[in-house]
């Protein structure tokens, strides 16, 4: 018999995604670092690029 503790997943996407609140071990990234890292790297290439123009 099944588990009775355990509610059944809402179907979404014809039941292809399915999200969890379980928190993993790893590390914590903020979103917001995610977005400026490389968009950082991107800006310091080009001016590196622009300013050392032969």
């Amino acid at each position: 018999m099944a588990d009775k503790k355990s509610n059944p997943l809402p179907a979404s996407s014809a039941g292809l995604l399915r999200f969890f609140e379980d928190e993993t071990k790893g590390v914590k990234i903020s979103p917001k670092i995610v977005i400026v890292i490389p968009i950082s790297i991107i800006a310091v290439s080009w001016f590196l690029d622009l300013a050392f123009i032969p």
